[in-house]
């Protein structure tokens, strides 16, 4: 099988893997404490926890703390709703593109604006930014698409509003530096970590209410016991990621090339300048997804976002920028990184290429 849906989950690092089987304890019962307790055990956890927190806190600017969280959504509607319990009467303002845990969470809060879009993919600075706005958030590069905000130009519309910023950095984490904001959501299984862990950073003096009731484990914000096995695979993959950035890039850029060769017949949705290489969406008129996805079953693609996988409602991102509902079901997205083969990326395009040319197109 050839996987190229790396917006949905990578594969799992060698290094993270070998770093977290050391907390999963074993038949001798080593390394399983509880990194809450005050005992030997507990302390040794609680020292990889925080040997983690360091490697995780190197993917995001100087001058804040991380917290980990179960994953980027959680770390999300904790940034979005404890902020807002503290502004009360403003508003929260979310891109349209954005992600579900998002848009979701921003319209739970009740007091929301939805920031255009151009058919790029970036938020429209033609139009009036909305006022009495408490928090801004964003995402840095888009699930779908792939567009990358222009945020240098965005964000001092927020501030002038005297707006927190929220950025969803799950697609740029280890791949790219990431933006200056008040709070950044990330997720360890987008960049070659496990899943059920992601981190929220905040910007040192930046307050929030916590969302859960308990222990309050995690500084005060989050309750519930953390996994130090979790930790470690996810602060490995980060060191890694870091290490490689360059590299990975470089490689991304070499397979983003010759995939654009091979796949010269169609027709890409979004900035193709403004925009990560290691996302190509793009479209033929007319194509059906569903028999094309059937006819190249050893391929793993994406049809949209895999968070609306199943939905049968065509992309809202992909609508957003201006997609008809005709053009975003005939588009299709493939994900692609550190582990991609050129010889991958050239058998995928000869039998999606093959496929679709089956229906005639």
């Amino acid at each position: 099988m050839i996987y190229l849906d790396y917006q949905a989950t990578t594969p799992l690092a060698p290094e993270a893997r070998e770093a977290m089987l050391r907390w999963l304890g074993g038949p001798e019962g080593d390394n399983f404490g509880n990194p809450h307790s005050p005992h030997r055990m507990g302390r040794m956890a609680a020292a990889a926890v925080e040997v983690a927190r360091e490697q995780v806190a190197a993917l995001f600017p100087s001058g804040g703390r991380v917290i980990f969280t179960s994953g980027a959504t959680e770390a999300i509607n904790l940034a979005i709703k404890g902020c807002v319990a503290l502004r009360a009467g403003e508003r929260v303002a979310f891109s349209a593109i954005e992600h579900a845990a998002v848009i979701d969470s921003c319209k739970a809060v009740g007091n929301w604006a939805e920031l255009p879009v151009d058919r790029e993919g970036l938020v429209d600075l033609s139009q009036p930014f909305p006022a009495r706005i408490g928090l801004m958030a964003v995402m840095q590069v888009n699930n779908e698409s792939g567009t990358i905000q222009r945020w240098d130009d965005l964000v001092p519309l927020a501030r002038a509003e005297g707006a927190l910023v929220l950025c969803d950095a799950v697609q740029a984490a280890g791949r790219m530096p990431l933006f200056e904001a008040d709070m950044i959501a990330v997720s360890a299984h987008k960049l070659h970590g496990p899943k059920g862990i992601g981190a929220l950073w905040l910007r040192d003096g930046v307050k929030l209410v916590p969302q859960s009731d308990g222990g309050g484990q995690e500084q005060g914000l989050r309750s519930g016991t953390l996994s130090p096995a979790l930790c470690a695979g996810f602060g490995a993959a980060a060191a890694l990621a870091v290490s490689r950035m360059k590299e990975d890039a470089a490689h991304v850029e070499t397979l983003w090339t010759r995939a654009r060769d091979l796949f010269a017949g169609w027709t890409l949705n979004g900035s193709a300048e403004e925009r990560w290489h290691g996302n190509l969406n793009m479209r033929r008129d007319g194509l059906d997804v569903a028999r094309l996805m059937s006819d190249c079953r050893d391929v793993m693609f994406s049809a949209g976002s895999a968070c609306a996988s199943g939905s049968g409602r065509p992309s809202h991102v992909l609508r957003a920028i201006g997609l008809s509902d005709r053009e975003a079901k005939s588009s299709i997205r493939l994900g692609f990184g550190r582990y991609t083969t050129l010889e991958e990326i050239e058998q995928a395009a000869r039998a999606i290429n093959a496929a679709a040319e089956a229906q005639g197109l």
